[in-house]
């Protein structure tokens, strides 16, 4: 199972970390299943360090409540899985303190900038196809889609 994540600048193909942390990929799955990403903007975009989407509030962007919003519910942090590095191109569950993520991510610029984040937020997946596109995504541009591919 993989991810398409479709913008105007690029599509990214993500692969999941499912056996490692099954919870935080089976909750951004439905989400992106239920259409709920889809029009939503990266409402943070910081170079060298990330790109971070999926608030809901981000589909009015003058909204300003923009980087507070989720699904309703949170989920719990699994950063005690493997695979827990900040890398190029590792998607990762954005939150306001552990155990409050919900529909919000992030995908990395490099390793430098956010080695920090290594067990503070639950690594999910990373970008293997297309990872041109996060140097190129700026503040505002849409996420037109998030389609989940089952193989």
């Amino acid at each position: 199972m993989y991810a398409l994540i479709k913008t105007p600048r690029g599509t990214m193909k993500v692969e999941f970390y499912e056996k490692e942390v099954p919870n935080t990929v089976n909750n951004f799955v439905k989400l992106a299943k239920e259409h709920f990403y889809d029009g939503l903007h990266f409402h943070r975009v910081i170079p060298g360090f990330v790109i971070q989407g999926g608030c809901p509030f981000s589909r009015d962007m003058r909204d300003p409540r923009i980087g507070t919003g989720g699904p309703g519910y949170t989920i719990k942090c699994e950063t005690s899985a493997p695979r827990q590095y900040h890398d190029r191109g590792v998607l990762s569950m954005a939150h306001a303190g552990k155990d409050t993520g919900g529909s919000q991510f992030f995908i990395c610029h490099n390793r430098e900038n956010t080695q920090h984040l290594d067990g503070v937020h639950t690594c999910f997946g990373h970008v293997v196809e297309g990872d041109e596109v996060i140097d190129q995504i700026r503040q505002g541009d849409l996420i037109e889609s998030i389609q989940i591919v089952e193989e």
